[in-house]
């Protein structure tokens, strides 16, 4: 599988293409917006009926994200599930796979807006954290601090093609994109997100192939870094 390679407040990043960022030195892998039980809230509230596979879907992806970078550290960032109910109805299937997967690891539960309140899973649960330089919140805030955050399901078209993507302005803000399944998205394009980023930011591309693809932003004029492989 191959990554892309950036510096970040002078800590070498890699974007995975699956949407998941992993901080080497640290063992650190994180992730936002997985929205466990999406289609379960949307029919507890009336809404679009969807296939009920979305957990599984995104339990196998971060399972095998799990078992390349094989973290010590894993940081959801927020919004992990899609309400508080979807947390306590996770099934018995869905709840023995994701506490497989945090055996053994530090795992740290971000608060969210949808999903603030205590979850009854394991692992430390938190308003935002810090690790080194670098701040891990759900929403981006203002401030001088380099941070990581989620929220915005950013996405960004290329030759044609929506992706989700990552958003990255030196030294200050990185956004994530959505993790989960059935997560919808933002252009990167949107005033809202042009705000946070500024000109000179760029998107990287996930997708489906086993590479990121740097994008830049609108107004940048930023050389493309490079693509790495991704250390075993």
């Amino acid at each position: 599988m191959t990554a892309f390679a950036f510096t970040f407040a002078g800590q070498p990043l890699l974007a995975l293409p699956t949407g998941a960022l992993f901080w080497p030195d640290r063992r650190l892998l994180v992730v936002s917006d997985l929205h466990f039980g999406k289609s379960a809230r949307l029919a507890r509230r009336g809404g679009v009926l969807l296939p009920p596979y979305e957990t599984r879907a995104t339990l196998d992806r971060l399972a095998a994200d799990i078992a390349n970078t094989q973290p010590e550290q894993v940081i959801c960032l927020g919004d992990s599930f899609d309400d508080l109910a979807a947390a306590e109805d996770i099934t018995a299937e869905d709840h023995a796979r994701l506490t497989g997967l945090m055996a053994g690891r530090d795992w740290f539960w971000v608060e969210g807006n949808h999903d603030p309140g205590p979850l009854t899973l394991t692992g430390r649960q938190l308003p935002q954290m810090q690790l080194g330089p670098l701040i891990f919140r759900h929403i981006a805030a203002e401030g001088g601090e380099a941070e990581i955050s989620g929220h915005y399901h950013p996405k960004a078209r290329l030759a044609g093609r929506a992706a989700p993507c990552f958003l990255l302005s030196n030294p200050q803000r990185m956004i994530l994109p959505a993790y989960g399944a059935y997560t919808g998205g933002m252009d990167c394009a949107d005033p809202a997100l042009a705000a946070l980023m500024g000109p000179g930011a760029l998107a990287i591309l996930t997708g489906r192939v086993a590479r990121a693809i740097p994008y830049p932003y609108a107004g940048s004029r930023s050389s493309r870094p490079r693509s790495s492989s991704l250390p075993r």
